[in-house]
């Protein structure tokens, strides 16, 4: 078996509109409905982007989860094109990109994070740790977005859990 270890590319098929998709992973206030506890993101002068703005492209981030204390993800948007592309810099200099296409009644989201380094520690961290983190968010974006459930971890004492 040969496993590509520098990228892996992961979609889900949601029942939503492309727009509703895209804001949730543009906008602060939705992002924290999924995927994040606190998402800040500031324009490349360093002046923080309102809840309900969107990021654009040149603009920085700062992620934070549930239970995963210090633990601040930042980096920068690369491309946000407002309707089906948005990519941005993630785990270092991995690049995460999502693609957004509608397919009837639903919207087929893929992401492919790439530029994985190949040091055994970006092995099991990057490319085996992140596949598995973007697949319970992706289908908590669709828990959240089909259904209103949000199925993240917020309890301290199961850190560690599959679900965040």
């Amino acid at each position: 078996m040969n496993i590509d270890w520098t990228s892996f590319e992961q979609f889900i098929a949601i029942q939503s509109d492309a727009q509703t998709v895209y804001d949730y992973w543009t906008k602060p206030e939705l992002l924290t409905k999924w995927f994040l506890s606190d998402a800040i993101f500031k324009n490349e002068s360093g002046k923080i982007l309102g809840m309900g703005d969107s990021a654009q492209s040149g603009c920085f981030y700062e992620f934070d989860w549930h239970v995963w204390q210090n633990c601040t993800e930042s980096g920068k948007v690369i491309k946000a094109n407002g309707k089906d592309e948005f990519s941005f810099s993630f785990a270092g200099d991995c690049i995460v990109k999502i693609k957004i296409e509608v397919i009837g009644n639903h919207v087929k989201l893929t992401l492919k994070q790439s530029n994985i380094p190949v040091d055994d520690e970006s092995k099991v961290q990057k490319r085996l740790g992140c596949h598995a983190g973007w697949l319970f968010y992706l289908v908590n974006l669709k828990s959240v977005l089909e259904g209103g459930l949000d199925l993240r971890n917020r309890q301290d004492q199961f850190l560690g859990a599959i679900n965040g």
